[in-house]
């Protein structure tokens, strides 16, 4: 083949004489396209050594290429082989090969003799038994459309080391087993996982997180979940969008949700700040004296992050990084080399929302400034005119080139950060209601250091800060829990404000309503601020900063046994709803009016069982350097990678066209949190 016509020449380039180079390792091959072909295959091959930076779809088209050329030749050969016998044939018999060229003068006597073998179809080399069932695995996700993120769950290798025991012949269970038997078995088993986890509510009380999603037709489905320090459960799922407008409707849905799980073991109710929040709020804490009501810390955070975006210059550093990760993660070229000076790590990050994802990234650009400068003033770049001299990519280069553009990286790298921390504290599903404020106080210290010369650029990100948490109604829960926090109660650096005190205060009237139910608390609250009793101990002091709130009550509590009893239910409880991936197209699903009964019933049962198992697998088996802020892939759809005003859904083959008409798959964030104005405390 010649150059034009072989495919394989994008793959390597031309050098003087007989030589190519490479584009994937880069090596220098004596011998032309031919040899570029076996080192590409990956083949043994005498005197090639196989490539060992090129991509495996690379490496199985160039196999099936020489497959086939090797096929070609067995074919001529043979072609050859036979016109030598059918010469032989014609020597022993000239009668009836004279007939033949008599009957068709004009055809050659071997093509009479002998019709043309067609080549033979490209054969890929044999697979081994793991290839096999690699394959087999692969073709079950490409063809039911599944996220590839589900190879990655512990339930995924379960399965397949499960088979593995049952040999050869195994069955697997069919779509009716699945539908009923294994169903309602499984069902089961996670329920009783629930019923586990209610006999310590009694103790520490429990959360109810009240997850909303409201599309642009105004549809509404309500996610119930109930939080204790064990774990989290999902409960139900409720299409309110009939009612989602009436105060009372809405009203009674929650009454009847806490009553499902006791009155009296629910500390605190979190629900969306969007969703007739103030008027339930109000009917909860009227009718239930010992319930709170707030927002979510994440969702607050989130809004800070958003307003932070939006100030003009932020604005404009992280659209500049976003046109350098375009003309990066657009090219196949440019992504390998960058990953290439990079180490293989990715140029930017997916986080739960939007903000996240664009402080994350910024954040991950930083750390690879200098390798990515490395890389435009690499030969391999400068050499490739087809995207080194491109109007846009220069243009793009211009900007890694710019000082200032660096500069705004850095400012909002550092102005995120703390916010971000605070995010991974309060999101991680561990009960965080005690260390809320300090975490906040921390973060906006962060920033008064950081523009300690800059007064003005200070107040424009401390005003947002204190806006956001002042906007919405705050619960004396967080103050409460705050004081009660051993770290902070005990931290010399930090003097409590008379309004946390007196937050404080209201908590214990409303949890202890009677004097009865209060007696002896004031002295309670004395050994306990001045570390008397078993609070002074020396396994107590050495367990305040490393050990939870809730359970370091637990074991060095019993001076103050009421006031135990009181800090132990608040100190258990989360601030936030969670970082977990929320498929609402599954539970519009589940809520169509097109379904029957049945296939509803059945629905609600599946969205329960995948909820609570994925529930599971995010509080007792994630490792602990996962970022609970942070998705493990890369959103290919976002504005970091090309233009688009959807978000990524869970099946990848939905992007090409989503069933809903809503526009945001994800939980979504509405407001803010509880309001503080004032430092909180006197850092």
């Amino acid at each position: 083949m010649v150059r034009e016509k072989d495919i394989c020449w994008e793959y390597a380039e031309k050098l003087d004489g007989n030589k190519v180079k490479c584009k994937f390792c880069l090596r220098i091959l004596n011998g032309g396209i031919s040899r570029l072909k076996h080192h590409l295959s990956r083949l043994p091959s005498k005197g090639v050594n196989p490539c060992s930076k090129v991509r495996d779809d690379v490496s199985d088209r160039v196999r099936a290429i020489i497959a086939s050329k090797d096929d070609f030749k067995e074919t001529g050969n043979a072609k050859k082989q036979k016109a030598v016998e059918g010469k032989s044939t014609v020597n022993v018999t000239p009668s009836r090969s004279l007939l033949s060229v008599e009957a068709t003068a004009s055809t050659p006597v071997m093509a009479k003799v002998y019709p043309t073998v067609m080549p033979m179809p490209m054969a890929a080399p044999p697979l081994s038994s793991q290839e096999n069932a690699e394959k087999n695995i692969a073709l079950f996700f490409f063809e039911n459309k599944l996220d590839f993120s589900v190879a990655r769950s512990p339930s995924y290798q379960l399965m397949v080391d499960a088979i593995g025991k049952c040999g050869a012949g195994f069955t697997g269970p069919s779509a009716d087993m699945l539908k009923t038997t294994w169903l309602e078995r499984i069902k089961s088993e996670v329920s009783l996982q629930t019923k586990d986890a209610e006999k310590e509510w009694a103790t520490t009380g429990c959360t109810i997180i009240a997850d909303t999603w409201i599309d642009n037709k105004s549809r509404a489905l309500i996610n119930f979940l109930v939080s204790s320090p064990s774990r989290t459960f999902f409960h139900k799922s409720v299409d309110a969008s009939s009612i989602f407008k009436n105060t009372k409707c809405v009203a009674d849905l929650f009454d009847s949700v806490i009553q499902d799980f006791g009155a009296e073991n629910v500390v605190q109710i979190i629900m969306d700040s969007g969703f007739n929040y103030a008027s339930i709020a109000n009917h909860i804490l009227q009718n239930y004296g010992t319930i709170f009501v707030s927002t979510c810390a994440s969702q607050c955070l989130n809004l800070i992050l958003e307003e932070f975006s939006k100030v003009d210059w932020v604005n404009k550093c992280i659209s500049q990084a976003q046109t350098i990760s375009k003309l990066i993660y657009n090219s196949v070229s440019v992504l390998d080399l960058m990953k290439k000076f990079t180490g293989g790590q990715e140029l930017i990050k997916t986080g739960i929302t939007k903000p996240v994802s664009n402080f994350l990234s910024l954040q991950s650009m930083l750390k690879q400034r200098s390798r990515l400068k490395q890389m435009l003033n690499s030969p391999e770049f400068s050499m490739n005119s087809s995207y080194a001299n491109n109007p846009k990519n220069l243009a793009c280069i211009a900007i890694i080139e710019d000082g200032d553009f660096w500069r705004a990286v850095e400012e909002s790298v550092a102005i995120s950060e703390p916010f971000l921390k605070v995010m991974r504290e309060v999101s991680d599903g561990k009960p965080a209601v005690g260390s809320i404020y300090e975490l906040m106080t921390r973060a906006k210290e962060s920033i008064r250091t950081y523009y300690i010369m800059d007064e003005s650029k200070c107040k424009t990100f401390l005003d947002i800060v204190d806006r956001k948490w002042g906007d919405q109604l705050h619960s004396p829960l967080h103050s409460a829990a705050a004081f009660l926090n051993p770290s902070v109660q005990y931290n010399p650096e930090i003097k409590f404000l008379v309004s946390i005190k007196e937050d404080f205060f209201k908590v214990i009237e409303k949890l202890l309503p009677t004097p009865d139910m209060r007696r002896d608390i004031t002295n309670q609250i004395f050994i306990f601020t001045r570390a008397s009793g078993m609070f002074g101990c020396n396994l107590a002091m050495e367990a305040r900063d490393t050990v939870a709130p809730g359970l370091w009550w637990e074991q060095f509590g019993d001076s103050a046994p009421v006031l135990q009893r009181v800090a132990i239910r608040i100190l258990s409880q989360v601030c936030s709803t969670f970082t977990f991936e929320k498929n609402w197209s599954t539970f519009q699903q589940i809520h169509s009016e097109k379904r029957n009964k049945i296939d509803k019933e059945m629905l609600n049962d599946l969205a329960y069982i995948n909820y609570n198992l994925r529930l599971t697998r995010q509080m007792r088996t994630k490792p602990l350097e996962t970022d609970p802020i942070q998705f493990d892939d890369i959103d290919m759809t976002s504005e970091w990678v090309e233009e688009s005003d959807n978000p990524s859904p869970t099946q990848w083959l939905d992007r090409f066209g989503s069933t809903l008409d809503g526009s945001d798959l994800n939980t979504r964030f509405h407001a803010a949190i509880f309001g503080a104005n004032d430092h909180l405390f006197g850092l």
